[in-house]
């Protein structure tokens, strides 16, 4: 990635020369890398909103009256629990009523099964006719379609009395609650409201020219911190099939990897759509020194001498970090800010 040099730093100084000599000054070495142009994405910075990718309400989906509510605004619920109970005994009764009738189409088809059997073997005997034989295959095939539609009302009923506990569908926090205890609901009425923090996104809106770019290159990275160094890269991106007749751009938007601290449905964010590539000079940001308001490098010329140099920086990627003035490509940076400082005020002294 970047190329290094060890360099030896000599003064022309001869007095700097005879405390070398003598052990009086340590002769500093300094690890260099040389400035040059690489090439990086180009990106398009759009701002941004976080939204949950699970949010939603949770409504009844039988009759009842509510027993219970065991969570309320802001409380954490993990998937599967029971957020609200209702009162099931029309359930419950109905569902033990189709239990009795199961049994009873059983019973009726084995009993059916048995005259069946009967009828057959009395049939290849002769002494009975094709007639009676087909009644009794026919009483058999009603008897098997009343146990399958008394299992069929069975499961309706079981599964209308397992929506008198209504669970959570995902892990999240609570937004709001629609009704209070004792209220009684019908199908489809608003229970509880309620957003997952596990699976987010970014939302924003990208303008016309630059949409088949970033259709082509399917890559961003998001910036919740505007100084977070790097970004967070995006696990995939949506692009929305039209555009707003309004303002003329796309939303599109961007699935944050789990587990990204610090962050919310409702923030801002930075997105940077991966647009095209550019040469950009670049220097390792070990090498990038602050001086209260002044942001500089220490630059070694070829000679040895040391000079601290003034640059204006751009963006930071991962261990590098855009300069967009102040240097010139094949020039060298030292890489230990520290060292390169003591070495240049031994220079100082040093010269006459």
């Amino acid at each position: 990635m970047r190329r290094c040099k060890r360099v030896v730093v000599r003064s022309v100084s001869a007095a700097l020369l005879w405390s070398v000599a003598h052990g009086a000054v340590a002769q500093p070495v300094l690890e260099t890398a040389t400035v040059d142009y690489r090439t990086v994405v180009r990106e398009f910075v759009a701002d941004g909103v976080v939204e949950a990718v699970n949010q939603s309400t949770v409504s009844a989906q039988t009759a009842g009256r509510v027993q219970e509510i065991l969570f309320d605004v802001n409380d954490y619920v993990e998937k599967g629990s029971v957020i609200v109970r209702l009162v099931d005994g029309e359930q419950r009764a109905a569902m033990e009523q189709a239990e009795a009738n199961r049994a009873e189409a059983r019973a009726r088809l084995e009993q059916a099964q048995a005259e069946f059997s009967r009828i057959q073997q009395v049939f290849e005997r002769g002494l009975v006719a094709k007639s009676a034989l087909d009644a009794a295959q026919a009483e058999l095939k009603s008897a098997q379609a009343r146990l399958e539609a008394a299992t069929a009302v069975l499961d309706r009923t079981e599964q209308q009395l397992a929506y008198t506990l209504v669970r959570a569908p995902y892990s999240g926090i609570v937004l709001g609650r629609h009704v209070q205890l004792g209220e009684a609901v019908q199908p489809g009425q608003s229970l509880l409201s309620g957003v997952s923090l596990e699976d987010l996104r970014i939302l924003a809106d990208v303008p016309q020219r630059l949409i088949e770019s970033v259709r082509l290159h399917d890559q961003a990275r998001v910036w919740i911190d505007p100084d977070e160094p790097g970004g967070t890269l995006a696990l995939e991106l949506t692009i929305f099939p039209y555009a707003d007749p309004q303002s003329g751009t796309f939303k599109v938007r961007a699935y944050l990897p789990a587990g990204v601290p610090g962050v919310f449905p409702g923030m801002f964010a930075k997105i940077g759509f991966v647009v095209g590539e550019d040469q950009r000079m670049l220097v390792p940001k070990a090498a990038v020194v602050r001086r209260s308001e002044v942001t500089g490098v220490y630059v070694v010329e070829d000679a040895g001498r040391i000079a601290l140099r003034q640059v204006r920086v751009g963006r930071t990627g991962g261990e590098s970090i855009e300069v967009l003035a102040g240097l010139q490509a094949g020039e060298r940076v030292a890489l230990d800010p520290i060292q390169a400082g003591i070495a240049l005020k031994a220079q100082r002294e040093a010269a006459p």
